[in-house]
Formats: structure tokens, C-alpha cells, sequence
């Protein structure tokens, strides 16, 4: 049977995921002075200014103003022609208090919210991730390197990757499409621009196999991209979620999760069903795995729980064998995967899920449980 998936990546000065880093920013900065500082933090940007809202329960102080500004020069927002720079931009703050019905409300070892999480695995590529989110993040990945190196000068902040690829009985076999949208400087040609972007990016980034003659690539569809970042579109925390998690390959819980603490349970869950996922891929019982789970705020483990598998394991051993080894509860997933550390700048470009990175614990593997997990099947 022949279906298509398809993954969406953004490049950092694309509106919203700008929005995501600036939240990502400040909480790594409070969290350094306060690992048990509480946030929800969000962020609106538009032309010339930075809107930072949420509610925040913490002991550190930190420069919002400055985090932000020093956020835009560090993605290249850094020339007035851009129509947003961090120089100027202005910064609005509008932080108010944690709710103190919720404070008061949940415990300590309780989730910070009633949410739906969901995680994902398949053996389709080494790092367990969807082949369309692995080739549409490192494009935006390879595009924001080559910018910000000054290898290609004349690329701008925004860009976006959207990849289709076809699969049959459950592999990829070819990518149907590869869309890529750059902004650049006005003085370049339509011409150059998709020459740089065929050479130095598609052709480093695309493995050959899932090429043939049928594969479209489209880059600037509409012609010049000039305008954008802010100056062209509003940007707002948390409206690339299905970008930061597996594309359409897997069901989306629906949270955000850039400026959020870790016990805010949409965030550190997602993390903890992704590790879970990850594990029973790896383990040989299954070629994919899709973990839900649901919790309700003040709650010490979730009250809903279900893995499902592309193999024939009896379901009801595999729940029980993965709640005995995996603690989920919030204080537990937070312990477990270490989230009391300012590693959220990282997290919110290129997807949230695949990554190298030694302090990305949800996507290291540990021996112990892969043994146990074998005993299952």
C-alpha cells in the first residue's frame, strides 16, 4: 500500500519559531539562577517590537529586554532593512504571577496541567525519527549554517522546508516532493538563489536514493522573497508544533512546548513518551511505536496510558513491562531525564525529537532497559 508523509521545518528567523528561541531563552536564563523556577512564557513578535507575556513563579531576576534583544542579533536579526533588528526592536514586558489557585492547587510531585502527549519512533532511519522530518530540519539546519558562516551572504533570516515522501508497505521509497522557501537580499537573482540552494543545500542534505525523475523541487515558489521575518508576518510562541514534533507520521497532543518549565507535563511527557518510544523501537519488538499518554493537572501518574505497535505483542504485558521500568510520573521524568538544567535554547530549532546532543536525554538509549524490553516479545 502506497500513502505520504510529509514534515515541515523552519528556518530561525521564520516568525514563529523566532517567538519559540526568545521563550527558550528566557527560561534557560531563570532556570540557571532557579532550577525550580515555574513558567509559561510567551512571546509575540511583529515589526519593531518583542511582546513577552505568561506567568512565571520564580526567585531569579533576569534582563527579559536584554535576553530578547541579544536572542534576535545571535538568529542574524541584525540590519534595519530587515524591518526587525535587536538593536531596536523595542520589548514589551507583561509577566504576571503563577495563578494561585494552581499554586496552591498542585503538589509539588503533581502536573502542571491537564494535556495529551503523545511520542513516536520507527526504525526507518538511524535516529529512529520520520525520513520527512530528518531531511526538512537539516535543509532549514544547512540553510541558517551557511547564512550565518557568510557562506552564502546574501540568504536572509526566514526560510521554511516542507518534504513529501512516499512510502510502501511502511518504508520510504521515494520523496514525492521538496519545497524550500529563502529570503534573501534584493540584490541577487531568482536564478542564484535556487542554484545555492540546489548545490550547497538539497545536495548535501538529500540522500540520492530517494531521488527519480518524478521528484519535484520548488524553491521560492512565488519568486522574490524579500520581505519577511516580522515585517511580513506576525510571530507567535507554539504555532509550529506539528514542525517540532514528527511531521504527520504521528498524532499530535496538541501542546506547545518552547517556554514552558519541565513541570509543565506537556512538555517533560513528551519527552518521556518520545524515550519510551525510542526504547521499544530499538529493543527489535517493533518497527514502530506510537506511546499516548494523558494526564490531569495535580496528578502523580497519568490516567490514561497506551503503546501501540506494528507488531503482534500482547499489549497488556508490554503496558505493565514499560510502566515497571519507566517512572511517569512528572518528578520522576524530570529526574530521569535530568530537566532542571538550561538545555531549552537548544531544543526549539530543527525539531525537538532526533537530535544529537549529549544533554538530550530523551533520545539516549540506556542498555538495561533495551534487555529488559526484549523479554516481551
Amino acid at each position: 500500500m502506497k500513502i505520504i508523509k510529509s514534515a515541515e521545518s523552519v528556518c530561525q528567523g521564520h516568525p514563529d519559531k523566532t517567538a519559540d528561541i526568545i521563550a527558550d531563552a528566557i527560561l534557560d536564563e531563570l532556570i540557571i539562577k532557579d532550577p525550580y523556577t515555574r513558567a509559561s512564557i510567551e512571546v509575540l513578535i511583529t515589526t519593531g517590537l518583542v511582546h513577552v507575556s505568561g506567568e512565571l513563579s520564580t526567585d531569579a531576576y533576569v534582563d527579559i529586554p536584554n535576553i530578547a534583544r541579544g536572542t534576535l542579533i545571535e538568529i542574524g536579526y541584525t540590519k534595519p532593512e530587515y524591518g526587525f533588528d535587536g538593536y531596536t526592536a523595542g520589548v514589551i514586558t507583561t509577566i504576571s504571577d503563577q495563578s494561585p489557585e494552581i499554586a496552591l492547587g498542585v503538589p509539588s510531585e503533581g502536573a502542571g496541567d491537564t494535556c495529551i502527549v503523545v511520542g513516536y519512533a520507527t526504525n526507518e532511519t538511524e535516529n529512529l525519527m520520520p525520513l520527512p522530518c530528518n531531511i526538512a530540519n537539516k535543509i532549514t539546519q544547512t540553510i541558517d549554517e551557511l547564512r550565518k558562516d557568510d557562506i552564502i551572504p546574501f540568504f536572509r533570516p526566514d526560510g521554511k522546508a516542507v518534504v513529501v515522501v512516499q512510502y510502501e508497505d511502511g518504508k520510504p521509497v521515494r520523496i514525492d516532493s521538496i519545497t524550500v522557501l529563502v529570503q534573501h537580499e534584493p540584490y541577487v537573482s531568482e536564478l542564484d538563489i535556487k542554484n545555492a540552494v540546489e548545490e550547497m543545500v538539497l545536495k548535501r542534505v538529500i540522500p540520492e536514493q530517494f531521488i527519480d525523475e518524478k521528484t519535484t523541487v520548488v524553491i521560492n515558489p512565488i519568486g522574490r522573497f524579500i520581505i519577511g521575518g516580522p515585517m511580513a508576518d506576525t510571530g507567535l510562541t507554539g504555532r509550529k508544533t506539528i514542525a517540532d514534533a514528527y511531521g504527520t507520521a504521528a498524532a499530535s497532543g496538541g501542546s506547545a512546548f518552547s517556554g514552558k518549565d519541565p513541570t509543565k507535563i506537556d512538555r517533560s511527557a513528551s519527552y518521556m513518551a518520545r524515550y519510551i518510544a525510542k526504547h521499544i523501537v530499538a529493543s527489535g519488538i517493533a518497527n514502530e511505536c506510537n506511546v499516548e499518554m494523558v494526564y490531569v493537572i495535580g496528578g502523580e501518574y497519568p490516567t490514561s496510558f497506551n503503546i501501540k505497535v506494528d507488531t503482534d505483542i500482547d499489549s497488556q504485558k508490554l503496558n505493565k513491562k514499560v510502566k515497571d521500568l519507566f517512572d511517569l510520573s512528572p518528578t520522576g521524568i524530570i529526574e530521569k531525564l535530568d530537566l532542571r538544567r538550561p538545555i531549552y535554547r537548544k531544543t526549539s530549532n530543527y525539531g525537538h525529537f532526533g537530535r544529537i546532543d549529549e544533554d538530550f536525554l530523551w533520545e539516549q538509549l540506556d542498555k538495561k532497559i533495551l534487555e529488559e524490553l526484549k523479554d516481551v516479545s
